[in-house]
């Protein structure tokens, strides 16, 4: 199957690459985090309030592993990557595509994480999600696109570049 799987922290703008990455590459284009909500009818930030962060990453598991489909860029969620099946599934599926980002860039843009639906421990900030996720990333990534001072344009380019060979 051909499928272009995006990984990486919250922000570093995997839906938005994706989408111009599948008009690109003429795939269809899928937000697993959308599917998460479709499946759950509810935004991510009120299904990890209902669910908690377990139950959250149950369901973003399930939904993960469940994804069949061909000729698709996938944006997966931040937290995906704690989600041994998920992660099996999507490697088995696709190329997995690091998107990296310096934790100093990360909090310029990031606003608040609970509204964004970031799954977050009780007192866990931003730099020890980073450094929490950071090896998990680059344990799943077949390819590893440093997005530090790239414009969408930039990353997009390296992305065919790498993709293609």
């Amino acid at each position: 199957m051909e499928n272009v799987v995006l990984i990486g922290m919250p922000g570093v703008g995997k839906s938005t690459v994706g989408v111009v990455l599948a008009k690109v590459l003429g795939y269809q284009f899928i937000d697993a985090d959308l599917l998460i909500q479709k499946k759950m009818n509810m935004v991510l930030s009120e299904i990890i309030k209902k669910e908690g962060t377990d139950g959250f990453m149950k369901i973003e598991n399930d939904v993960n592993a469940s994804i069949e489909t061909d000729r698709t860029v996938i944006a997966t969620g931040g937290s995906v990557v704690y989600c041994e099946e998920a992660m099996e599934h999507l490697k088995s599926i696709g190329t997995v595509i690091y998107l990296k980002l310096s934790l100093e860039s990360l909090s310029k843009r990031l606003g608040n994480l609970v509204g964004r639906g970031v799954v977050l421990k009780k007192g866990q900030t931003l730099e020890h999600l980073y450094d929490e996720r950071t090896p998990l990333y680059e344990k799943y990534a077949d390819l590893t696109i440093d997005e530090e001072n790239q414009e969408l344009e930039d990353t997009l380019q390296t992305i065919l570049n790498c993709y293609k060979k």
